[in-house]
């Protein structure tokens, strides 16, 4: 699903559910940042901004804490051999 809504400035726009999903997935450890932005169209920098927009200040800064050089969050520093972990308890039900 890729998102469609621009702006008239050119900016993507999200609609809540999806601003939901892009910060559900930008905490999960295992989620790259490339996988974010086959999705829904954002950058690196665009997550960043977005979080920094949505969540509390403390919030903010234990997730960049977080994903700061992470390894599996990257996908120029993740190994092949890592893969993609899925668990069918993972995802909300639909």
């Amino acid at each position: 699903m890729i998102v469609q809504s621009v702006d008239d400035a050119g900016e993507r726009v999200l609609d809540e559910a999806q601003v939901s999903r892009v910060i559900e997935m930008a905490w999960e450890d295992r989620t790259p940042f490339g996988a974010i932005e086959h999705s829904f169209g954002l950058t690196e920098s665009d997550v960043i901004k977005l979080m920094r927009q949505d969540l509390k200040p403390s919030s903010f800064k234990l997730w960049r804490e977080r994903v700061t050089n992470r390894a599996t969050k990257h996908q120029a520093k993740r190994d092949f051999e890592v893969g993609r972990a899925y668990c069918k308890t993972q995802y909300k039900q639909r």
